[in-house]
C-alpha cells in the first residue's frame, strides 16, 4: 500500500464518485493494493479504463520510490536474505540487503529476493563455456541493478519502488550465477532451512552453491545406503553453509592443517553431518567430487576471510574445469 505521502502527491482536486465505476475501483483497489482514494484518482483520470490506470498508479509510485531512493542512499544495509535458485544445469547465489531485519522478514521484500535470483537465472540462461565444466559469473551491485525484471524494467526501477513501499533503503549487494556443462550438476541451499520448499527461490541469512559430479563409471564404491545424487548436493551445501571452506583442496597437494577445528580446506574438514569422517572420505564414499561452490553470509565483511574464488572480479565469467 502505498504511503500518506504518495496520497498528497496525486491529490488535485475533490474527485466525484459519479464519474467513477464503483466495480472497477474494487477491481482495481483488490489487482493493485494502493489506496482507494489513489485508485479513485486514476480511473478518473483515465475514464474508467483500469488497465490505463493501473499503469499510471505505477508511474507515480515508482517516481516517488526514486525520491525516497535518492534521500534514503547512503544508509546502512546489514541486514537482508540471501537467495538461492536452482534450475537445472543454471544456478544462482544473491544477497540484497535492507536496514532491518523486520522489514526482511516481509514478503514484499522477499518477493524483490525472488526477482532478482530469476533475473539471474535468465542472464545465465545459454552462457557457454569454452568446453570446461562450469562457467562461474561474478555480478556487483551496479551490474544487478541493470538486469531486467519479468517486466523488461532494470531491477534498479523495482528496488526504488521497493524502498518507497518499505521507507527503508535496500541494496543489491552481489551474486554468482554458476552454468553447468559435461554432465556437472549444480545444487543450492540456504539456512535456516526454508520452511516452504516449494518455492523456486529459497531464503535464508546463509546460502550457498556446489557444482559436482559422479565419478567415473566402476570407480566408485558401490554401498546399499548410498544416497540419491540429488540429496548429496544439499548435504555438501550444508557442510559448506556449517563449516565455511575457503577451498576444495587437492589431495596430495595441499597439507590438512595441525588444528582440526581450525581447517579451511575442504577435503580435510570433519563432515559436519559425521565428525568421525572428513569430506575427502564422505565424497568417496559417494561416488561425487566438487568442481566449485559459492557461500553467501548476509552483511559478511568481503575484505575479512574472503577466499581467492570469493574474490574473483565481478562481473565477469569465470571458466572452471575438472
Amino acid at each position: 500500500m502505498l504511503c500518506s505521502r504518495l496520497v498528497r502527491y496525486l491529490h488535485s482536486c475533490q474527485p466525484s464518485w459519479s464519474s467513477v465505476n464503483k466495480s472497477l475501483l474494487g477491481k482495481l483497489r483488490k489487482k493493485t493494493g494502493y489506496t482507494f482514494a489513489n485508485c479513485r484518482k486514476a480511473l478518473e483520470l483515465h475514464n474508467n479504463d483500469i488497465e490505463q490506470a493501473e499503469a499510471w498508479l505505477k508511474e507515480q509510485a515508482q517516481a516517488l520510490g526514486w525520491s525516497k531512493a535518492t534521500k534514503l542512499e547512503g544508509r546502512a544495509t546489514a541486514q537482508g536474505l540471501v537467495g538461492v535458485a536452482v534450475d537445472k544445469g543454471t544456478a544462482t547465489i544473491v544477497e540484497v540487503n535492507c536496514e532491518t531485519d523486520f522489514v526482511a522478514r516481509n514478503k514484499t521484500f522477499q518477493t524483490m529476493v525472488d526477482s532478482v535470483a530469476n533475473a539471474c537465472l535468465r542472464f545465465a540462461t545459454g552462457k557457454l563455456g569454452t568446453g570446461n565444466a562450469l562457467t562461474k559469473i561474478g555480478l556487483d551491485s551496479e551490474r544487478l541493478r541493470t538486469l531486467s525484471g519479468e517486466d523488461g524494467k532494470p531491477l534498479s526501477d523495482h528496488v526504488a519502488l521497493l524502498i518507497g513501499n518499505v521507507g527503508e533503503n535496500v541494496a543489491l549487494r552481489r551474486a554468482y550465477c554458476f552454468q553447468a556443462h559435461e554432465g556437472v550438476l549444480v545444487a543450492g541451499y540456504t539456512h535456516p532451512a526454508p520452511l516452504n520448499t516449494n518455492n523456486k527461490t529459497l531464503y535464508g541469512k546463509y546460502g550457498a552453491l556446489v557444482a559436482f559430479r559422479k565419478a567415473a563409471q566402476g570407480t566408485e564404491q558401490e554401498t546399499p545406503d548410498k544416497l540419491p545424487i540429488e540429496q548429496l548436493g544439499r548435504l555438501m551445501c550444508q557442510h559448506i553453509i556449517g563449516m565455511n571452506p575457503n577451498k576444495i583442496g587437492v589431495a596430495g597437494e595441499d597439507i590438512p592443517a595441525c588444528n582440526s577445528d581450525e581447517e579451511k580446506c575442504m577435503i580435510f574438514q570433519e563432515y559436519l553431518l559425521d565428525p568421525s569422517q572428513t569430506v575427502g572420505q564422505f565424497l568417496a564414499d559417494s561416488g561425487v567430487s566438487i568442481v566449485d561452490f559459492a557461500r553467501f553470509e548476509c552483511g559478511e565483511e568481503l575484505d575479512i576471510g574472503t577466499s581467492p574464488e570469493q574474490q574473483r572480479n565481478l562481473d565477469m565469467a569465470v571458466e572452471v574445469g575438472g
